[in-house]
């Protein structure tokens, strides 16, 4: 045989073994088990709001626009009502990893950094547009201390405003020190400070107040209207001071670990949707307050007026709040920069007290 019958020989037999090779390779692609779905971010997501109250519908609904908007990529799960624990508990969860996220009070926010106490100030705070306009100012320090601890501040959560509900009706500072007072376990400082001036704290949960009032441990507790309506402790304490405290100022936070799992996309999405969330509760909270405090009232709650020299005791109890947080509840940089934006707040618009 020739050098030509002998290459397409070679050629011939070469023919069948590429298109058998070609054959197998296609079977074993075939045959091969498809790559698994890719699994989902779960952020586990705990809190002391109610069960169905405008905070838990609001950041469910959140909660599902993050699935839409990251295709399922990013799943929210909300465990409200305190299951996981008060507020110190969440926020211990989160640093082991039990929790992802959690929407939490300026208690549970001051429980990772100090500053955050500059919310806790009796009637530092007279109006909402004031204390928007001091937080715009604050926000960026604020989540860089955040982040400093290994959280990210999602959104701002507005709680309404916070008074004093008692058993026996109170118009005055001296009254409210007769009463048996819940404070947040846990911070002793504050309570070592409401000793000081000469009050009656209780430390305890939050979630153990209502069994409290129950058993005469505490006869008042501030919180919001709405709060005392949902929760209906104003049942226990038909009493209202009317006077506001603070506004009840909350954060969504979640760990910077679980954070970082998150695709820079997703990430866009997610705080579009928290910015939502923030703006719906600056708009919602205000107005249900008023509606709480008129439906409480016609089931009984009485709404005990302050004025004249017994507003100006109360303003003078919490200047000695604020000076007694200087430097020890509250740095005293977040302190001063506070004051110069409320003061220049208050200066521009000539806004009147609370």
């Amino acid at each position: 045989m020739g050098p030509v019958s002998r290459m397409s020989c070679s050629v011939r037999s070469a023919v069948p073994a590429v298109l058998c090779a070609a054959a197998l390779a296609l079977a074993a692609t075939m045959l091969a088990p498809a790559p698994a779905a890719a699994q989902p971010q779960i952020i586990k997501l705990a809190t002391l709001v109610p069960e169905g109250s405008v905070w838990d519908k609001s950041m469910r609904d959140m909660g599902a626009q993050w699935t839409a908007g990251t295709q399922g990529r990013v799943v929210l799960r909300v465990y409200p009502g305190g299951v996981a624990g008060d507020e110190p508990d969440l926020v211990r969860k989160m640093r082991i990893g039990q929790l992802q996220a959690a929407a939490v009070t300026t208690a549970g926010l001051a429980n990772i950094d100090p500053a955050f106490n500059v919310f806790n100030i009796p009637m530092f705070f007279t109006s909402y547009p004031e204390l928007y306009a001091t937080l715009d100012k604050l926000t960026p320090v604020l989540k860089q201390r955040l982040e400093a601890k290994g959280f990210i501040l999602l959104a701002w959560g507005h709680g309404g405003w916070v008074y004093f509900f008692t058993k026996q009706p109170v118009e005055s500072a001296e009254g409210l020190r007769k009463t048996k007072m819940f404070v947040w376990a846990g911070d002793d400082q504050m309570v070592a400070l409401w000793r000081e001036l000469h009050f009656q704290p209780v430390p305890l949960a939050a979630t153990d107040i209502m069994t409290a009032l129950q058993t005469g441990m505490i006869d008042s507790y501030p919180t919001t209207p709405l709060l005392g309506l949902t929760l209906q402790w104003y049942r226990m304490t038909p009493n209202l001071v009317g006077m506001g405290l603070a506004p009840l100022v909350g954060g969504l936070v979640m760990t910077k670990q679980a954070w970082a799992k998150i695709a820079e996309p997703d990430r866009a999405r997610i705080l579009e949707s928290c910015r939502r969330l923030e703006h719906k509760l600056e708009v919602e909270v205000p107005r249900q307050d008023t509606t709480a405090v008129a439906e409480m009232m016609k089931r009984g709650l009485k709404v005990n007026a302050v004025s004249g020299a017994n507003a100006t005791q109360f303003r003078l109890v919490a200047e000695e709040f604020a000076n007694g947080m200087k430097g020890i509840r509250v740095p005293p940089d977040i302190l001063e920069l506070a004051r110069r934006e409320r003061d220049a707040y208050r200066q521009k618009s000539g806004a009147g007290t609370r």
